[in-house]
């Protein structure tokens, strides 16, 4: 049966796959695509500004443009033009309405297999702040170092020139080193120098003049020695990729110091992209991410170990972009649809899925595991058919990747299995049982039982096929006291039905299966006798039966008496031969069932209780025992029972006596010089038991009786207690 029903789903699997490979090639050819997509940009104000996009697939296809994520619409200054771009007539950081033209612009593209959003693209406007770092006046020895620096802020990056006495200072001299950072050095200062220095910031938003400062050289060089100094070390930085860092360090001293550089982590710095400006400056072009790190700028006195240093942090920051992108795919009805995304930059890029240019939430059946690296859906149905995006972001910039899911239906599949049932069988097992569809269950082929522990992610379950003339499927090996989720799917070779409804069931506990020890105490005004052990454990049923003889019955046993003692009288009526085989009869049959209720009143003599090395020796029987041996020590156990009652009770007790003085439920009165004799009943059966060890000891005085008659009470309860110099038994 199972082969067959691993041969039918191949087959089925076979012709799904053929239709699959046709409709997935048919899909590429349809899916939209951007061929550009708006970028980044700083407008001009009161300029006019046009964001590109263009996508390609199946037509027709509109497009939309948003803007912070609300549809933007044609008014008298935006405009969608005809090739997809937008157009915006007169930039405005500030309109008389309050809004304002900055903001993340995405596109949209739409056909009928659905919406696809293109990256964000952040619009800002150019700018240019007021100085907020001016060159400031300074004397400088001759032979010195001098340095002005401007600071700005614009959008975008401001170009600084310099200017001396108003004119601009040209590069060719190598004592003038001019930094990007807006930082003008002059080295091996002389009289010539002095004079009116002032920056020039400029951009496409506008152009500013900073203050003047004045240099003044005074006196001329000495020759007095000057400890190695680091007027300026180098600042932290935090830039992207591509970009330019440069690491200032200026250092004085005489002599003159030299200039050396380091990584805190001991990397080499490298030498590609790298350069010096002037007598100490760190320039590194075309950042990369291995850039990042603390630099160390020390200034040592030549022929010497004498040194000073200062240190400075780079970041380097990567924008995202992908290392897997989701592919397309195409999946039948009830299957499971996974999609994978995987981007790196810096800092680490957050992933957000889209749906039809939604933002997706897990849901009952969507699921978003691995940092949103993994979009699970289970259970598809047509309304999961969608183009579904992975939009990567951090503080570098944003990208995206676009994927579709083809949910392939076809017409007469049937409807859902019915009525699913889950019993548990056992601490392993549960029977999972279900009814036809209510329609279309001609074509059926099979069932496919999908199971997971209840606490378990969907992702986790497994499935077990099942014959389409089998409505029902015990699942095995499965954890004790453990709660499973179970649900069908029907098969044809058309594809699968839609999901049952869910069924939760709990496996049965172990309980069954512990071992129990079990000790008889005797006492009396001397103190305490050694204890005799049983260890126990409760079975299934018919693991148990048989085990011991059935338990003694003191009421049964004087009924007994009477109905033989009015045996004996019509046998008197009938003849003495029959009387004599009465007597007979009842002395025999006394002997043997009163090996378990007997009224001992002499001294019982029994071996010593072993050791426990040597009880270790002989094993005990417990839980994890083979069948067969539990088989061998019952049966051991009867005999060694028997042998073991006929040496402790060798004389029987005539039954009037045992009638008169010990019936059961009836506690004997307890004296010091005479042991007590207790019947009571046992707590539990004990052809529930099985015995894997009994230890005897040798008690001073004898024993009390015990008169086991009420198998339905539990082994929890089991203890029979009594006043001073009576028996007790405890079950632990």
């Amino acid at each position: 049966m199972a082969l067959r029903s691993l041969s039918v789903s191949c087959c089925c699997c076979c012709a799904l796959g053929f239709l699959l490979l046709a409709l997935g090639d048919l899909g590429q050819s349809s899916e939209l695509t951007f061929t550009l997509e708006p970028s980044d940009v700083v407008a001009v104000e009161e300029h006019p500004l046009k964001l590109h996009c263009q996508v390609e697939g199946m037509q027709p296809i509109s497009k939309s443009w948003r803007k912070n994520g609300v549809l933007l619409s044609d008014s008298e200054h935006i405009s969608l033009l005809a090739n997809g771009s937008l157009y915006i007539t007169k930039f405005q950081k500030l309109r008389e309405d309050g809004s304002s033209d900055e903001g993340e612009y995405d596109c949209t593209a739409q056909n009928h297999l659905g919406l696809l959003v293109s990256r964000k693209a952040k619009v800002q406007v150019a700018t240019l702040s007021p100085f907020h770092v001016q060159p400031q006046s300074m004397m400088v020895e001759e032979g010195g170092v001098a340095r002005f620096q401007c600071q700005i802020h614009g959008l975008p990056e401001p170009l600084i020139m310099w200017l001396k006495n108003r004119r601009a200072l040209e590069p060719s001299d190598d004592r003038f080193t001019f930094l990007p950072t807006g930082v003008l050095q002059i080295t091996r200062v002389g009289e010539e120098d002095s004079g009116i220095y002032q920056c020039v910031a400029a951009n496409t938003a506008d152009t500013r003049h900073s203050e003047e400062a004045s240099l003044t050289v005074s006196g001329s060089h000495s020759n007095v020695y000057k400890e190695p100094t680091i007027l300026v070390g180098p600042e932290n930085l935090t830039l992207t990729v591509h970009q330019t860092a440069v690491l200032e360090c200026v250092a004085t001293g005489n002599p003159r110091p030299i200039v050396s550089w380091s990584r805190l982590d001991g990397r080499p710095i490298g030498v590609e992209g790298i350069q010096v400006l002037g007598t100490g400056n760190l320039m590194i072009s075309d950042l990369s991410v291995q850039h990042s790190g603390v630099y160390v700028c020390a200034a040592n006195k030549p022929g010497t170990r004498v040194r000073r240093t200062a240190q400075g942090r780079l970041v380097v920051q990567a924008p995202a972009e992908f290392v897997q992108y989701p592919q397309s795919i195409s999946r039948p009805v009830g299957t499971t649809a996974i999609f994978n995304c995987l981007a790196q930059g810096e800092p680490i890029p957050q992933l957000t899925w889209l749906k039809n240019g939604e933002i997706l939430a897990p849901s009952g059946h969507i699921k978003l595991k691995n940092n949103n690296n993994t979009l699970t859906i289970n259970g598809i149905s047509p309304e999961d058919e969608a183009i579904y995006q992975c939009i990567a972001e951090n503080d570098a910039g944003s990208t995206q990747a676009s994927a579709r899911l083809t949910v392939l239906w076809a017409e007469g599949l049937p409807g859902p299995p019915r009525d699913v049932k889950a019993v548990a069988l056992s601490a392993t097992a549960i029977q999972v049982s279900w009814t036809e569809p209510s329609e279309n269950t001609r074509d059926i082929i099979g069932y496919v039982l999908h199971i997971r522990k209840t606490a378990d992610p969907v992702e986790m379950e497994y499935q077990e096929a099942v014959s389409k003339t089998t409505l029902q499927q015990v699942v095995t090996d499965l954890q004790p006291s453990t709660g499973y989720t179970f649900y069908i799917k029907a098969y044809t070779s058309r594809g699968a039905s839609k999901p049952s409804e869910l069924a939760t069931c709990r496996t049965r506990g172990e309980d069954p299966l512990i071992a129990y020890e079990v000790k008889l105490l005797a006492f009396n005004r001397h103190g305490d006798g050694n204890s005799t052990v049983r260890f126990v454990a409760l079975q299934d049923a018919a693991e148990r039966s048989g085990v011991l003889n059935t338990p003694c019955d003191c009421l049964k046993e004087e009924h007994s008496s009477k109905t033989s003692t009015t045996g004996i009288i019509i046998g008197t009526h009938i003849g003495v031969t029959c009387i004599i085989f009465c007597v007979l009869f009842l002395v025999f049959g006394y002997r043997g069932r009163l090996l378990m209720c007997k009224n001992v009143e002499e001294r019982l003599a029994t071996p010593q209780a072993p050791s426990r090395a040597q009880r270790n020796s002989q094993g005990l029987v417990l839980n994890g025992g083979s069948r067969r041996g539990r088989q061998e020590f019952v049966a051991n156990g009867k005999m060694a029972d028997m042998n073991e009652l006929e040496r402790l009770f060798p004389a029987p007790v005539p039954s009037d006596r045992l009638h008169k003085e010990n019936p059961c439920n009836n506690v004997s009165p307890i004296t010091e010089e005479q042991p007590s004799s207790i019947c009571q009943n046992s707590l539990f059966p004990l052809d529930e038991f099985v015995v894997s060890e009994e230890q005897h000891t040798t008690f001073e005085t004898p024993v009390v009786q015990c008169c086991l008659d009420h198998p339905e009470l539990n082994i929890n309860q089991l203890s029979f207690t009594g006043a001073k110099d009576s028996s007790s038994i405890t079950a632990e």
